[in-house]
């Protein structure tokens, strides 16, 4: 590969682009990345640092910064990419975020403004090609294509998907349904939403990829480069909120969610579940072979903002480009944020100058991690300008004290944990902002701690709620004819694969049925017990038989027992 002042990776999912990226850029003395999620840069930060090292490798994420004194590689969130480096390799993946109603912004700034003084690489999907174009007459275009076949597979219900799969929604409550009707039919499954945490993330995937479960229900923050084992994603729907309006995702969203089926080798398939509508045999042989619409305009903001008075501003944010292939983004919640401190209200009559105007906009651009009400978030910002417009110029240990006191609490449901991890990462957000906040290190490491504890207890709220261990067990072994590992206790409780099943009477096995259980647990139960406990019931009757412990009256009908005291020796 020439080392041209831009290259484009480009082609659909499952082409090796981000593993490219990575062993371009340690190829150089420095470098850069700026990926689309927190997930993701955490990811390939943690891979990285394994073979490189801790002392030279960085991670930049709006709530988390390990940056090391003599840090030569840097991996990023795309918003929180340091635009004031001088390094010699920069990418950004999932380029074509550009085109992205919320955020694309942020990521044609970057493709607009930030280079690398060797390389710069952008990787993404071929749809963006044309308008890469544009930028430069010596760009190096490197096509990828995919390593193993993509195939559609219909309409299947969620009780006849095999293992191995992905089901999409793209709402928290789509999902917590998905996974409590996989629970019951499946046994359980593993959640993935872009709004957990790394580490429940990762447990909850770990579930998966050890075999603990065979499904996965997830957002669409799983097209977005997180490599999972999979060989199927199932829609539940077609449809998402992009932060304005209910919209059909387009062909190239969808191929980028159903190309995580099948990895490196391995063909994949996709189809659609539940009350999703069906995809035509036209759009279908374009998922396939990877072909989708171009891309004809990237969303765009001025990033050259005016600072000299509130009128400049909100000017110079309402700017338009000058490009046809660009288009001014719908105002963002930033930008309502600064609006309505500027316009509607009262910040006890302060005199903006242009210090107080750039520390306002960054307040404005706290992120929303709640997304409750704008008036909650609106508070937060209001609260933090005030302490850093105040005479001490930080925000106090005690009012940090406060916030996280509140937050501080294990109790509730899967809801309410999420919730309070919402809270954490915004004043995650808060400490690491250089200079916000009074003993700054010791606030950073006092909400990685607490992000870290509410998300262990939510990983496992999680899968208390939603997997059911036993039928999970006991399905995948029936499936796979597998052996089964059979405990008879001294007080004569069976356990199957150290699930616990029931209890035998005599010469009865009574089931520990669940209330609820569906019939296709009771199914199971029973063809598990069926193999394994029949052994053991068999001997028992053989022990009867040879010590007369059964006496049978003349008409050979009724049975009597004298006394039934069995050998208690555990079954194995």
């Amino acid at each position: 590969m020439t080392k041209n002042k831009i290259t484009a990776v480009l082609g659909p999912t499952n082409t090796g682009k981000t593993h490219l990226a990575i062993e371009t850029m340690l190829s150089f003395d420095t470098g850069m990345i700026g990926f689309p999620l927190r997930l993701l840069a955490r990811e390939v930060y943690d891979k990285v640092i394994k073979n490189t090292g801790l002392d030279k490798v960085a991670l930049i994420t709006g709530e988390e910064k390990i940056i090391p004194p003599n840090a030569k590689y840097f991996f990023c969130t795309v918003e929180s990419m340091p635009i004031d480096k001088q390094l010699d390799f920069v990418a950004v993946d999932e380029i074509q975020m550009c085109a992205d109603h919320e955020r694309g912004h942020i990521f044609t700034d970057r493709l607009l403004n930030l280079r690398g003084t060797k390389l710069t690489m952008l990787m993404g999907s071929n749809t963006i090609k044309n308008i890469i174009s544009n930028l430069d007459d010596d760009i190096e275009f490197i096509n990828r294509n995919r390593l193993s076949k993509l195939s559609y597979t219909g309409h299947k219900k969620i009780s006849r998907i095999q293992r191995k799969t992905a089901i999409i929604a793209f709402s928290a409550k789509e999902v917590y349904a998905i996974a409590e009707l996989i629970r019951r039919q499946k046994g359980g499954a593993a959640i993935v939403m872009g709004s957990l945490s790394p580490k429940t993330r990762n447990a909850q995937v770990e579930l998966y990829q050890s075999g603990d479960v065979d499904f996965l229900v997830a957002t669409d923050a799983i097209g977005m480069g997180i490599n999972m084992d999979l060989d199927q994603v199932y829609f539940s729907n077609l449809k998402k909120f992009d932060g304005r309006k209910l919209r059909k995702l387009n062909l190239s969203e969808i191929g980028q969610i159903a190309g995580r089926a099948g990895r490196y080798l391995n063909d994949g398939s996709f189809g659609i579940t539940g009350e999703c509508k069906e995809i035509n045999a036209e759009e279908v042989d374009l998922l396939e072979n990877h072909k989708f619409e171009e891309i004809q305009y990237l969303f765009w903001r001025n990033s050259n903002l005016n600072f000299n008075n509130p009128v400049s501003l909100i000017k110079s944010l309402d700017e338009r480009p000058n490009k046809k292939w660009l288009r001014k983004i719908n105002e963002c919640g930033d930008e309502k944020a600064l609006k309505f401190f500027l316009r509607d209200k009262n910040l006890d009559n302060v005199e903006f100058d242009e210090k107080k105007l750039n520390l306002l906009w960054e307040c404005c651009q706290i992120p929303d991690f709640v997304k409750k009400t704008y008036g909650n978030h609106y508070q937060v910002i209001e609260s933090v300008f005030k302490y850093l417009n105040s005479a001490n110029g930080k925000i106090s240990n005690e009012y940090m004290r406060l916030q996280l006191l509140k937050l501080d609490k294990l109790d509730g449901n899967v809801d309410s944990l999420s919730n309070r991890i919402a809270n954490v990462r915004t004043w995650s957000y808060v400490s690491n902002k250089n200079n916000w906040i009074e003993n700054q290190n010791y606030w950073i490491e006092k909400t990685k701690l607490l992000e870290d504890k509410l998300s262990d207890r939510l990983h496992e709220e999680l899968t208390k709620t939603f997997i059911d261990k036993r039928a999970s067990v006991l399905a995948r072994g029936l499936k796979q004819d597998m052996e089964f590992e059979t405990k008879i206790l001294e007080n004569n409780e069976v356990l199957i694969d150290n699930q616990f099943i029931g209890k035998i009477k005599g010469l009865k096995l009574e089931l520990d049925l669940k209330k609820g259980a569906l019939e296709t647990d009771t199914k199971s139960l029973k063809k598990a017990a069926r193999q394994s406990v029949g052994p053991e019931l068999e001997r028992r009757i053989q022990i009867i038989i040879e010590t007369g412990l059964i006496e049978l009256n003349d008409d050979f009908k009724t049975v009597s027992y004298t006394h039934l005291t069995l050998p208690t020796t555990p079954y194995v």
